[in-house]
């Protein structure tokens, strides 16, 4: 595929000689999906971070949502001494930033000193899960697909507030509705258009079911890129939202109503680029297509941890909301957590258990781990499910984030595909954020016990 806002090494040379770019974003993505990193001279990163690499704190891998340093990890601790790791320009990943003048980033692997990939970082994750496909000859391709809801109030107003009141772009439900995404068109136009620019393939806007609830979708692509995009879209879509004056959210639950959700398409094709899910089976399916979403099903509730990362997310899963509580499979069925689509060179599957806060290089990663658990064990398909998965008798998706922990500690599946150090790494980091809200009083607690206990 072609991605237009992509440039060369040689092309920035030539931006920078010219005055046309000064500053190159330096980002690698953190635990919690967030690009993190450096704004750095764009002369300066073309004479020395190139050649050289450059360094930032391990602490970037081993902190919370709030960048507090907490207890738990092998990678970087106060006993460590919370030393530098490196950040390894991957040159492929070279954009231009359109939202910001005259600036380009950069994304990075983050590695040891000695050269050595972090085994822990989400792109290294993904890149290990992306390696085993290529032992059997495949390679994936993803699409995500983010939900997201915008308010009036800027980001420093909502912080004032609390999060609270805050006033929603939409006043009703905009599913689908062109006249409900023309009260907020000249926002999605500069996502839209400014995405263009930085590389990204658009599709499509559409409003959503809550309340300023949209969608921008990209194209599919070739499963690292992107992970790589979707990084980019929910910083850029943050920092356009505030030069817009107005706030964006992605976190899986906002309120009661729809949440928002980040549905991942993913589709295989065999070393000689031909789709590898379409065959002459049931439903279409290669005997391939048939293992893989057998593994999907298997492991999905061990690995929903990197489905879901945290406590929010699993407020998502309620019956007749669009989010799944079944681990079941259908034909084009939005009641069940995987839903296949397509015919032929189109056949893939979606899962529909991500929420907006997912992180998409761990998310991906799992559903190559799950499809090669089918794969090399070469799990029988069950039989589709028809009708309304919310009232079936189907294995449920974990409902809280502890059950969600509990069972990727222990998973046999996830120990071989990813790792102990991964295991461990992600156990820990849902453990700090149970612990956190297990702390924390909330507005509930307080308006329902204040004066009536």
């Amino acid at each position: 595929m072609t991605h237009q806002g992509r440039i060369t090494l040689d092309r920035l040379r030539s931006l920078v000689a010219d005055g046309s770019i000064d500053t190159v974003v330096l980002a690698m993505t953190d635990m919690q999906g967030r690009l993190q990193g450096k704004r750095i001279a764009a002369d300066y990163f073309l004479t020395d971070v190139l050649p050289h690499a450059a360094e930032a704190c391990g602490y970037l891998l081993a902190v919370d949502t709030e960048m507090n340093t907490v207890d738990g990890y092998d990678i970087s601790s106060w006993e460590t001494g919370y030393g530098d790791l490196v950040l390894t320009p991957d040159m492929s990943t070279l954009r231009m930033v359109p939202w910001h003048p005259a600036t380009a980033m950069v994304q990075c692997d983050v590695t040891a000193h000695d050269g050595t990939p972090v085994s822990v970082s989400p792109r290294q994750i993904l890149r290990r899960q992306l390696d085993r496909l290529a032992e059997h000859g495949l390679s994936a391709y993803a699409g995500t697909e983010l939900e997201f809801i915008v308010f009036r109030d800027s980001y420093e107003q909502a912080w004032e507030k609390n999060y609270q009141h805050l006033v929603p772009v939409n006043q009703y439900n905009v599913d689908y509705s062109i006249l409900g995404t023309g009260r907020v068109e000249p926002l999605l136009r500069r996502l839209r258009n400014e995405m263009a620019g930085a590389g990204l393939t658009v599709e499509s806007a559409k409003g959503e079911c809550n309340l300023g609830q949209h969608e921008i979708a990209f194209k599919y692509d070739e499963a690292l890129i992107t992970c790589d995009d979707h990084s980019v879209y929910k910083t850029g879509a943050k920092e356009i939202a505030a030069q817009e004056g107005v706030s964006l959210t992605f976190m899986a639950k906002y309120n009661e109503h729809e949440g928002n959700s980040c549905h991942i398409h993913l589709s295989l094709r065999d070393k000689d680029g031909a789709p590898a899910m379409a065959g002459a089976g049931v439903h279409g399916f290669s005997p391939l297509m048939e293992h893989f979403l057998a593994g999907q099903l298997a492991c999905l509730a061990d690995f929903s941890l990197l489905f879901a990362p945290t406590v929010n997310a699993y407020k998502r899963y309620v019956p007749g909301s669009f989010a799944p509580t079944a681990i079941a499979w259908g034909r084009d069925n939005r009641t069940c957590a995987l839903r296949v689509v397509g015919h032929g060179p189109s056949l893939r599957f979606e899962n529909r258990v991500p929420g907006g806060d997912v992180n998409p290089y761990l998310a991906v990663a799992a559903l190559i781990a799950a499809g090669l658990h089918g794969l090399e064990n070469r799990l029988p398909l069950e039989p589709q499910f028809v009708g309304n998965a919310y009232a079936s008798d189907a294995p449920r998706v974990p409902s809280t984030l502890r059950d969600a922990v509990e069972r990727f500690e222990a998973s046999p599946a996830a120990s071989h595909a990813f790792g102990k150090d991964v295991v461990g790494h992600y156990t820990n980091a849902g453990r700090v954020e149970l612990a956190a809200f297990d702390a924390a009083v909330t507005d509930w607690e307080r308006r329902r016990s204040f004066e009536r206990l």
